[in-house]
């Protein structure tokens, strides 16, 4: 079978009940960034690179969509646990909990319970040796923390784990070039598909380098954000309040400031 026809094939036999598992766990959690929404992108993502990655085995593909869509789908669930470090390890519990609700047989998933528990490791170290879909899991991951959806998707959760306002730019621009780097070494004969990230990467990095650059100058507990530290203080109120995503969007798309009017306007044309 082809690649686009057994990625057909596995979004038929297990899309809908994915999301509805998904669902089931992730009702009661306010997390945006990291909700069903992230794990439909991360799946897009997978869709189109796995149909250009020299795969070791291609007369597997039933096999590895099927397996990429399961780990797509379930590799964040465990933020519904914990933010943490440790929510890889929770989602590779919650992934064998699927697998049992669906007498799907555990032993043979055993490289989406690695792919998922050690999706989130930037080092990129010997285990994406031999694990394809680790290796494509991680990638897909990856591209959907860039762009003004990156922005937003590494704030909440470095504001939820309570990250030091004045490291926290620092941090995600060392964290999202690894990210990059690693996705265009992986990718050097596709330029096309190499410069579209690119583009995307950039917002995110030259968003925090300038939220670098306004730090010294700005109080943070103002009643007017401005500029890139104010779009830092609305998700700061977003996570103290009971404000919505979509509601914060719809409210500072049209601010008097010109920052975080692009910002949020940028972020509405990515999201919906």
């Amino acid at each position: 079978m082809d690649i686009t026809r057994s990625i057909e094939s596995a979004e038929k036999q297990y899309k809908q009940i994915l999301e509805e598992f998904f669902t089931s766990v992730f009702n009661e959690v306010v997390l945006p960034s990291h909700g069903i929404d992230h794990h439909r992108r991360v799946w897009n993502y997978a869709r189109e690179l796995v149909q250009l990655i020299p795969l070791k085995n291609t007369g597997r593909n039933l096999s590895l969509t099927s397996n990429l869509i399961i780990a797509c789908y379930l590799h964040d669930i465990g933020m519904s646990v914990d933010p943490g470090v440790k929510h890889g390890k929770i989602s590779k519990k919650l992934c064998k909990r699927f697998l049992k609700q669906y007498h799907l047989h555990e032993k043979d998933y055993g490289d989406v319970l690695d792919a998922i528990e050690f999706h989130d490791n930037k080092d990129y170290t010997d285990e994406f040796t031999g694990n394809e879909l680790l290796r494509i899991l991680s990638i897909s991951d990856d591209l959907d923390a860039f762009g003004y959806t990156g922005v937003f998707r590494y704030l909440e959760i470095y504001l939820k784990r309570n990250f030091n306002l004045e490291k926290i730019g620092d941090l995600i621009r060392d964290n999202a070039a690894k990210r990059y780097d690693n996705f265009a070494n992986s990718f050097t004969s596709f330029n096309e598909l190499v410069l579209k990230h690119r583009k995307r990467y950039e917002i995110l990095d030259n968003f925090f380098r300038k939220y670098n650059e306004q730090l010294p100058s700005y109080h943070f507990g103002t009643l007017n954000p401005y500029g890139y530290c104010g779009v830092v203080e609305l998700f700061i109120q977003m996570k103290n309040t009971s404000i919505e995503l979509k509601e914060l969007i719809k409210t500072f798309g049209n601010s008097g400031d010109p920052v975080i009017k692009s910002y949020f306007s940028g972020l509405k044309k990515e999201l919906y």
